[in-house]
């Protein structure tokens, strides 16, 4: 080794023993007699000192090194004068007695410090500076830990890791496909793989009845903070269990990695219906770090406390709910503006908010005072439940568009009131999601997970007659209103998964062309089996206290796909094109 310790372990104990580290020059303090060196590694940063009166030679040679120069020195430990307890090393520093230039560096494009001054695109062209950066390095380290106490874990309950390929057939059905032409099948396309669903199955039937990989994989999707065309999920599929096993299975590792990797320990994780989510949150994964549950005053074939006063924005409204925001009641005209304001944003949808305050002294105070009385307004107040010094902020309107303003709104105001600390966390499991979606524009029902989640039993016979109301054996984790991950119990019954495919609109030729392969082993006995996938990247990011992945990744993408380091995607050589019978129009 060229070294004996590292820039991160020294410590007062190890005074006057003679070292030798290796590291980059983090930062470099000339006080005239003496001269001060930050060396960086992986570890840490430990002080280096050069004194002009005892080694002027190696003190003028400490003074020609540049940022990021990488270097080797030896001295003896010594305690520091001005300790810096915010450092591990801070009380001590080496008296260097030896320095050898290992490599010099260009003066770097931007600070490597924790607070630099590099932007997202130049950071992200120097990637490999970047990474160099304690933060971003923290993040690579959270990282590891996460992928270690996962394998940990399962390999306790008997899972194997085992890989599954990365050329594949493509299917349509989900998000695009990210497409390989085949050189020696001229003409025809590997897809990379989306999930490894259906070889995990495929694993059920082989009898590796408990199956985990924390597996890359691939969709051409629009990108966002939280999506990047290569990703990476923990993947587990069991045979012989319920539904009920799963959620307890991977609640357990749940459970494990926050407690060991974040030290949080939490108890048994809520659980709510896909129905009840989006009645009163208006989203499939709320946000339960706070309440400001939905009240509804007007819903179709339910309750009206909104009728008989000639409002017509009411009267013609779907649906009428809101939130109760506490203690807000002192919220100006100003800032009630701002809140419309963001309501009706075009990605919001909303068309305006109605207001009503229970102020302190007890009175209440409308937006619509000319429709409705006193009288009206105690009503609302006691549906919410409302207290003196309460806001109950309303929005009317189609029955869905409102409900996912209103959640819009409630996490605005959850924002503004401070109450999304990310070192609080809300998990829930949102359970009986539906098993179709109707598409209008192409007349056809789509898998709202995929093809081979099975409906809940007592759901199967609407198959033929309701399919849109069928609900699914699925099952979402929601952490902090984000989707860490979610599963199914799979379709193991070859005549239901037929059905399936008949209800999807799949002809027996598709169906076959498609997904022959599986219905082929489904002949040969299937177990009952389900799985689940978790975004390991979200998982990274939550722990981390970050909104997006791209920090907890070594070599991510722009928002736009490409790597702006390597310069991909990039074109191909006309040779290359040929030998794949490609031509570019």
């Amino acid at each position: 080794m060229l070294r004996t310790h590292t820039c991160g372990e020294l410590r007062i104990q190890h005074q006057n023993e003679k070292v030798t580290l290796c590291g980059w020059v983090q930062r470099s303090r000339d006080l005239g007699g003496m001269t001060f060196i930050d060396l960086r590694d992986r570890y840490g940063i430990t002080q280096l000192m050069f004194n002009m009166e005892t080694h002027k030679e190696l003190c003028e040679q400490a003074r020609n090194l540049g940022r990021e120069f990488v270097i080797s020195v030896t001295g003896s430990v010594a305690e520091r004068s001005n300790k810096n307890l915010k450092m591990p090393t801070g009380e001590i520093e080496i008296i260097v007695e030896n320095i050898e230039v290992l490599n010099t560096s260009l003066l770097p494009p931007f600070t490597i410090e924790d607070n630099t001054d590099g932007g997202d695109e130049i950071r992200m062209k120097y990637r490999y500076l970047d990474l160099r950066r304690t933060t971003v390095k923290n993040n690579i380290e959270l990282r590891h830990r996460m992928a270690i106490e996962t394998r940990n874990y399962l390999n306790t309950l008997n899972f194997l890791e085992i890989e599954t390929p990365f050329l594949i057939k493509s299917t349509p059905e989900g998000a695009r496909d990210f497409v390989v032409p085949s050189r020696m099948n001229q003409g025809e396309f590997y897809a990379l793989p989306q999930s490894p669903q259906t070889f995990k199955q495929l694993l059920m039937v082989s009898g590796f009845d408990r199956y985990f990989q924390i597996v890359r994989c691939f969709r051409d999707e629009d990108l966002r903070a939280d999506r990047q065309p290569e990703f990476t999920q923990i993947d587990c599929e069991m045979s012989f269990v319920t539904q009920e096993d799963i959620l307890q299975t991977f609640e357990g590792l749940a459970l494990h990695l926050f407690k060991t990797v974040k030290g949080v320990e939490l108890n048994k994780f809520d659980r709510i219906t896909y129905a009840d989510a989006m009645k009163f949150y208006g989203s499939d994964k709320p946000d339960l770090r706070f309440g400001m549950k939905f009240v509804e005053l007007k819903s179709e074939g339910e309750k009206n406390l909104t009728a008989g006063k000639n409002f017509v924005v009411f009267d013609n409204a779907e649906y009428v709910g809101g939130i109760c925001a506490q203690s807000c009641s002192e919220y100006t005209r100003k800032q009630l503006d701002e809140l419309t304001d963001f309501i009706k944003k075009p990605q919001i949808g909303a068309t305006g908010l109605i207001w009503m305050k229970y102020n302190q002294d007890g009175t209440l105070k409308s937006s619509v005072d000319k429709f409705y009385a006193e009288e009206d307004l105690k009503q609302w107040a006691a549906a919410f439940d409302a207290k003196p010094g309460d806001l109950i902020l309303l929005i009317a309107g189609d029955t869905h568009k409102s409900r996912k303003a209103l959640s819009e709104l409630r996490l605005e105001m959850a924002s503004r009131l401070g109450f999304r600390n990310p070192e609080v966390f809300a998990p829930l499991w949102v359970l009986d999601f539906p098993l179709l979606e109707f598409d209008a524009e192409s007349n056809r029902f789509y898998a709202m997970h995929h093809p081979f989640t099975s409906p809940k039993p007592e759901d199967i016979a609407l198959l033929d007659t309701n399919p849109a109301a069928v609900r699914a054996n699925a099952y979402d984790l929601v952490i902090n209103g984000v989707e860490i991950g979610g599963g199914s119990i799979r379709i193991h019954n070859k005549e239901l998964q037929h059905k399936m495919f008949q209800v999807l609109g799949f002809t027996e030729e598709l169906a076959q062309s498609q997904f022959g392969f599986l219905m082929n082993a489904f002949e040969f006995g299937a177990p009952p089996h389900g799985g689940v996938a978790f975004g390991f990247d979200r998982w990274c990011s939550l722990f981390g206290g970050s909104e997006t992945i791209r920090d907890f990744i070594a070599f991510p993408k722009n928002n736009t796909g490409r790597d702006v380091m390597v310069d991909a995607p990039s074109t191909i050589s006309e040779e290359q094109l040929k030998e794949l019978n490609i031509k570019l129009v």
